[in-house]
């Protein structure tokens, strides 16, 4: 099992403000790469007329749009939990995510047009040599950006940007594949090698907006954290004097941050001010490894609780 003191990253590892601080700052940046990306590819292509480079074109264009939603939905998911909100506004991310899938979903199915299109009434590339240095300096800006996004989804574990980088990770397979099908067209003498690689591309968009859209889904279906993370949690909890056993825990995610709660079953003639001490013990500790946790707690006298609750909520596995 892993070591509660080890680092590891997913939501609620990083303080709520550096947290926020971080995922508004990687979404300036997704922005304006995307920005440049979207304008050098057009002008490549009205220059070169390569589907295939249109193909990637389309794709950085949703991109950019995909980039905003993230951009404000960070910023809407970081604000504080208000009177309408108690659970705060972490879905957003959620949403700003799925929203993002179905972009890439209908820039897959636009390429995927164009490229048939293409297939069927093939032209020639001119300027060759233009589109092949486009797309690798957009693989290079790429790059950076996925790895700065790697960064934050690490500190952070924001579900907005992991579906943002969802797309920049599909783009980056996309622009060596329209490097290597501008080269087979133009040097090759395998004229249809770029709408080849534009329909190639479709299908991984495809495949990578259900990706984003399965782990969106998730967590607005509030989810339960990994076994392992779970695990962790029952291992931290466990590992305060006083605690002889945890039971029927509930995690979920919301965005950059989680929500806990489960029963603990303490000494039955301790008092209530003791219980309150050894719950609040465990709730510091709890809050080392996971700083943007909402945690709850509900104290039981072991050997002496009677069962309580809805039923229909009662699924926790035989108690630790």
């Amino acid at each position: 099992m892993t070591d509660i003191n080890k680092k590891v990253h997913g939501p609620g590892r990083t303080e709520p403000k550096q947290a926020a601080k971080i995922t508004k700052a990687i979404t300036w940046v997704s922005v304006l790469v995307a920005l440049v990306l979207m304008v050098s590819k057009l002008l490549a292509f009205i220059i070169t007329g390569s589907v295939s480079l249109l193909a990637s074109f389309a794709d950085s264009a949703l991109d950019l749009f995909a980039s905003i939603t993230a951009f404000f939905a960070v910023r809407y998911a970081a604000e504080p939990a208000d009177e309408e909100h108690r659970f705060g506004h972490g879905k957003a991310e959620s949403f700003a995510s799925l929203f993002q899938a179905m972009l890439v979903a209908i820039s897959a199915a636009l390429v995927a047009r164009e490229a048939i299109d293409r297939l069927l009434n093939p032209q020639a590339i001119v300027h060759g040599n233009l589109a092949i240095g486009v797309m690798l300096v957009s693989i290079v800006l790429t790059l950076g950006l996925v790895w700065l996004q790697g960064q934050a989804i690490k500190r952070s574990g924001s579900i907005a940007i992991t579906g943002d980088q969802a797309h920049y990770k599909a783009d980056l397979l996309a622009n060596v594949s329209v490097v290597i099908g501008i080269l087979i067209a133009t040097y090759g003498g395998f004229g249809i090698a770029d709408a080849i690689v534009g329909i190639a591309i479709a299908i991984w968009l495809m495949f990578t907006a259900w990706g984003v859209a399965k782990g969106a889904l998730d967590q607005m279906m509030d989810r339960e954290l990994p076994q392992t993370e779970r695990d962790m949690i029952k291992k931290t909890a466990l590992s305060v004097d006083g605690v002889y056993s945890i039971h029927e825990l509930r995690t979920r995610a919301s965005g950059v941050y989680i929500h806990m709660q489960f029963h603990l079953d303490l000494d039955p003639d301790m008092t209530l001010a003791e219980a309150h001490k050894i719950v609040v013990a465990v709730e510091r500790k709890l809050l080392k490894t996971w700083p943007a946790a909402d945690i709850l707690v509900h104290p039981d006298p072991r050997g002496k609780a009677e069962p309580h609750g809805i039923e229909h909520f009662r699924r926790e596995e035989e108690t630790s």
